[in-house]
């Protein structure tokens, strides 16, 4: 089954979970100047859309370098997707990325693992392994999802505020359990690729 355009937008806006992200970024960038928040939130939208399109470009290379078939990532994806929405569902209250040098964050943890993290990185392999003549379209679709984030990030503080911490909590268990459903269809592709190898 070939994946739409609009489900890969949905799929990747999903995995870079902006509104999940929303209590890390506020939470890191407390300290840093009200005028240089933007930049940081852009620089690390940027950063993280570099790293999707180098995936998107070079996935297929290394998956053959690895001896990885779709199969294998199909069910990788999809474990991985299935740990993180369950990270989101059941969210614990520590911090996950403690032990961080002061000042302002860098690449790590905003950009890396928080919006372009493994879900994303698989699921854009993924989709381009499925149908490699559609560079373009994930291309946009990649450009599309980081956008969603850069605008949500953007008004992180202002979305925090209105909707408060517990509303967060509900719309990403929400997301959560969306995302799930996809994890759980990415893992009964590759088992049914599996199967029919046999």
């Amino acid at each position: 089954m070939d994946v739409s355009f609009a489900s890969a937008v949905v799929i990747l806006v999903l995995v870079a979970d902006p509104l999940g992200n929303i209590p890390v970024f506020v939470a890191l960038l407390q300290n840093v100047e009200p005028a240089r928040r933007v930049r940081v939130i852009v620089r690390e939208c940027a950063v993280a859309f570099a790293v999707l399109v180098v995936f998107m470009l070079f996935g297929r290379d290394i998956l053959t370098l690895l001896g990885l078939s779709d199969r294998s990532l199909n069910i990788a994806g999809g474990v991985i997707l299935f740990l993180i929405a369950l990270r989101m569902v059941f969210r614990d209250d520590e911090s996950v990325f403690g032990g961080l040098p002061a000042g302002e964050p860098f690449i790590v943890p905003l950009a890396i693992p928080s919006i372009a993290g493994p879900a994303a990185i698989a699921s854009v392999i993924l989709l381009v392994s499925r149908a490699p003549q559609r560079m373009l379209e994930w291309s946009i679709a990649i450009a599309l999802a980081m956008s969603v984030s850069l605008l949500v990030l953007l008004f992180a503080e202002r979305i925090a505020r209105l909707v408060g911490a517990r509303g967060l909590y509900a719309f990403e268990r929400l997301m959560g359990l969306i995302l799930t459903a996809v994890a759980v269809e990415m893992l009964l592709r590759g088992i049914e690729a599996f199967v029919q190898q046999l």
